[in-house]
């Protein structure tokens, strides 16, 4: 059976490249215009067996909102992954640089890869997602037009990598979250990363009480440290044990 999962963005998107990562090259996704979207779809048995979402970048920092979109949802973690963001120029087959004279892509994309693109007199033209510039490239076939996106989606639009890697920061990388319902995920073996959200009250050293109580544990003593945790808490949620995700 063929794994069905929700992700934001376009076919050939990262969101994708991580999902086929985890879970294999079969792997089947919907894509969504919204993270919203994707925890609604991946909460939903008749529709997907999960999701996978961006929940920070090493640049932009934590995604705050899609903490709270998981507060609100029945998914839990059940693995992470972290992708290297590798953007790539894409041409149709035969177009050479010198015959390119506009560059499509998201905004973040481009200011990526600026250092690059400075070197060459190509409009930019900024677009709602990498992968989507991808597919309209290939789809008007222009011979001046190129897009800035993900090695993948050079595959599935039948593009040439005119020039790999052109980010300017190297050591860019995207943490997502592998989400399932609460009624399939099954327990993670040899879990060693627990996700947890807390709040206390007011009172003086709450919080430092909490944070001494998850220091003095570990992963092998979770759920003693939660049911100590919790009683100095005004609410808690774990999101997910899991295991730490691969550098990919």
């Amino acid at each position: 059976m063929t794994t069905r999962v929700s992700i934001q963005g376009y076919e050939g998107s990262f969101h994708q490249v991580a999902a086929q990562l985890y879970f294999g090259k079969e792997t089947e996704v919907i894509p969504c215009a919204t993270f919203k979207e994707v925890v609604k779809i991946a909460a939903n048995k008749k529709e997907s067996n999960g999701g996978v979402m961006a929940i920070e970048n090493s640049i932009a920092g934590s995604i705050l909102p899609n903490y709270n979109l998981l507060q609100k949802s029945n998914l839990k973690i059940v693995g992470e992954i972290y992708l290297q963001i590798r953007q790539n120029l894409l041409v149709n087959p035969g177009v050479k640089l010198e015959d390119i004279r506009e560059v499509h892509s998201h905004p973040m994309a481009i200011l990526q890869c600026l250092e690059y693109l400075e070197k060459y007199n190509w409009k930019l033209i900024e677009t709602e997602d990498t992968a989507l510039s991808a597919k309209h490239v290939h789809q008007h076939r222009s011979k001046h037009t190129a897009a800035i996106a993900s090695k993948l989606a050079a595959e599935l639009f039948e593009l040439n990598v005119i020039a790999p890697n052109i980010h300017t920061m190297k050591n860019n990388y995207t943490r997502f979250l592998i989400l399932q319902r609460e009624d399939v995920a099954l327990p993670v073996n040899d879990a060693n990363k627990a996700s947890v959200n807390f709040h206390t009250d007011h009172s003086r050293g709450s919080l430092a009480k909490v944070l001494t109580a998850i220091s003095n544990g570990n992963m092998e003593q979770f759920n003693s440290v939660i049911n100590e945790v919790k009683p100095l808490t005004a609410e808690l949620k774990v999101y997910g044990t899991y295991k730490r995700g691969a550098w990919k």
